[in-house]
């Protein structure tokens, strides 16, 4: 086992509840020095897995709380080694002053995320479920919050060990042929492994393809409001947020570069782009922002085109309707309805068109529904989607190496040579399983990680 480590988990702000957690060889006996059962049992000889209440001292020997000690031994923990966890009164000055006591008693200060990287080097948890804690930390959403935890649960990593035990399956065959000619090992035949190694390449195809989804539900939609001039974008994006995130004049061009926001709108986060008015100007500032405008569009997820529609449609009007006519999620809302509505929804080319005034809020509950129809509830949201940019980036490599395997075998290329490609496979695949992936990598996946978790 490793050096025991102390960390505060739950923050050090004022709460109900503040938790010290300790893990690693001796932290049983550290903890002991620095907490009292009210039985008077040594805490060694408390029960794993019961909460035990007693008395916590400070480095001075002073009593700073009564609160709950659980010890937790190996390998039946969060990290596959002993640990033990005080359930303290949520001071800072308590935890504060209780972690420096278990700092004098022989404990290390934790590492960000040092405790679930020693639960994945213990093998307690995958690196795709190690990696979804902090997905579950951080989810903003049910949703995301649903899919996180089921990664946890090791949904993701039960689809796609069947591909890599084939992949280890035939390599090991391979090698054990060519390796131990004398014993009776069953030929090694290419074609016997084509039919998995199609049906294990349909299976990463399937999973890269819920990337885009899985993308959306971890750092929600992209969402570009566009329009010209002083239709309301900015008032659109306030009312959204719920307080003035941009300044709102009667002076066209005011906002002159894409000013983001995150909102929850219905039970679906949008990533507002309030965009910069789209039209012709030789203000060279203005016309930078108009650049980006036009950028924000074509990487959007998903495109508001706002109008005025007390007043006609112009050809500034008709140019950005153009712009946004081939966007395949697109909403169009005709603003300004309390001033007398000149603009009709048979007047614009869009499936979803909705009247709504910023400056009362009438219209954008129909803009969540509409939100909510065009991206909620198509995502299984049970763990089974890739949601993370290194994930799929391994398993796109994957998928490719398998297909020049494939290829080969078409081609009529020797064992050794498709075996190549399916050994890069097989890395790749570890890349994303763990059983391959290079410390580095693994470091940087814990620094994202707070520290106490």
């Amino acid at each position: 086992m490793s050096h025991a480590i102390a960390a505060v988990s739950t923050g050090m702000s004022v709460s109900a509840i503040g938790i010290i957690r300790l893990s690693g060889e001796g932290c049983i006996e550290i903890a002991g020095k620095v907490f009292t059962l009210y039985n008077n049992i040594p805490l060694s000889q408390a029960p794993d897995r019961k909460l035990m209440l007693g008395t916590l001292q400070d480095k001075q020997g002073r009593t700073i709380d009564q609160c709950m000690a659980v010890c937790s031994r190996a390998p039946h923990s969060y990290t596959g080694e002993d640990t033990v966890e005080f359930h303290c009164h949520g001071s800072p000055a308590v935890l504060a002053a209780g972690l420096e006591a278990l700092y004098a008693a022989g404990a290390q200060p934790a590492k960000r995320g040092e405790f679930t990287k020693r639960a994945f080097l213990n093998g307690k948890l995958g690196l795709t479920q190690a990696e979804a804690v902090i997905d579950l930390i951080e989810a903003e959403t049910a949703d995301a919050a649903a899919n996180a935890a089921g990664q946890v649960g090791g949904m993701l990593q039960k689809k796609l060990m069947p591909v890599y035990n084939d992949l280890v399956d035939l390599c090991s065959h391979f090698h054990a042929v060519l390796d131990y000619p004398d014993e009776d090992i069953e030929d090694f035949g290419l074609a016997s492994y084509e039919s998995a190694l199609k049906q294990d390449a349909k299976a990463l195809y399937a999973l890269l393809s819920t990337y885009g989804q899985g993308r959306i539900l971890r750092s929600g939609v992209a969402a570009a409001i566009v329009g010209k001039p002083n239709v309301g974008k900015s008032s659109l994006l306030n009312a959204l947020a719920g307080y003035e995130r941009v300044i709102v004049t009667e002076v066209a061009g005011t906002t002159r570069d894409t000013v983001e926001e995150t909102v929850m709108v219905g039970t679906t986060k949008l990533r507002l782009i309030d965009t910069a008015g789209i039209r012709e100007t030789e203000d060279r500032i203005e016309a930078m922002g108009v650049v980006r405008s036009k950028q924000a569009v074509e990487n959007a997820d998903l495109v508001i085109f706002v109008c005025d529609g007390s007043q006609p449609l112009t050809a500034e009007d008709q140019a950005i309707i153009e712009l946004c006519a081939d966007h395949e999620n697109a909403v169009a809302l005709i603003n300004k309805t309390d001033l007398g509505q000149v603009v009709l929804p048979s007047d614009l080319p869009f499936m979803n068109i909705i009247e709504i005034c910023t400056a009362t809020g009438e219209g954008l509950d129909m803009l969540a529904g509409v939100v909510d129809n065009l991206f909620a509830g198509e995502m299984p949201c049970d763990g089974s989607i890739l949601t993370n940019a290194r994930q799929f980036d391994a398993v796109r490599r994957a998928y490719e190496a398998m297909l020049s395997a494939l290829q080969g075998l078409k081609l009529g290329l020797t064992p050794d040579a498709v075996l190549t490609d399916v050994e890069a496979a097989m890395s790749a695949m570890g890349e994303v399983t763990g059983a391959t992936v290079r410390e580095d990598i693994t470091a940087r996946i814990f620094e994202r990680f707070c520290v106490g978790k």
